[in-house]
């Protein structure tokens, strides 16, 4: 699993005027490729009557699923730099459409690049781009006597944390970057002085900064 990614927080759309056409920018999370042609087919039947719906997605760890498609518009024009602009935004796991509504004034192919592009890039402010970090879930199980030292060392150094369980002993579930888990937790066993139980769990993801 990557360490972390760039991604979107959740569907969105935005719409802008170029010389009297609308472009309207969507983009939504995917995980797989049904999503991904699921979610365009829908935008597709939301705006029929569109002159265009342009798309592009860019699905896996390693971007290996990459598609576009021009809908109509010369070749080049549309879908192809909708997918210029997630790679540059390094984004994954995302698809985008973005619709057009002729104006009635022609813009060229450049112009109609420059348009896709700045539709595709209105889509995803509209979607809130974000990075997510993988953690890995440690459970630490300790005395009561402990917990006081350890949840003050554990704010003191920042780490994210989830769940606390209370039964005859505390188990607190810790939440260290999942590159740093191990060292983590020989941390946690000197801290305690060999008197906590630590197990590793789920690798998780959070978004970064929340």
């Amino acid at each position: 699993m990557l360490e972390q990614y760039r991604t979107v927080r959740g569907a969105g759309n935005k719409e802008i005027v170029i010389r009297k056409s609308r472009f309207i920018g969507h983009i939504q999370p995917v995980q797989n490729e049904e999503e991904a042609v699921a979610f365009i087919e829908r935008i597709k039947k939301e705006h029929w009557n569109a002159t265009h719906n342009c798309s592009a997605y860019m699905i896996g760890e390693r971007d290996e699923i990459q598609k576009q498609s021009d809908d109509g518009e010369p070749s080049g024009t549309a879908g192809k730099p909708i997918l210029e602009v997630i790679r540059n935004q390094k984004l994954k796991n995302v698809a985008i459409v973005v619709t057009r509504y002729f104006g009635g004034i022609l813009l060229g192919a450049g112009g109609l690049i420059r348009a896709y592009s700045d539709g595709a890039v209105a889509a995803i402010e509209a979607g809130d781009a974000i990075t997510r970090v993988l953690h890995r879930e440690v459970f630490v199980e300790l005395d009561y006597t402990w917990l006081g030292k350890v949840e003050n060392e554990l704010r003191n150094r920042s780490i994210r944390t989830g769940e606390t369980m209370f039964t005859d002993k505390v188990t607190l579930t810790c939440l260290p970057l999942a590159g740093d888990a191990e060292s983590f937790s020989n941390w946690i066993t000197d801290l305690t002085q060999g008197q906590s139980l630590v197990s590793e769990g789920e690798q998780l993801y959070f978004i970064e900064g929340e």
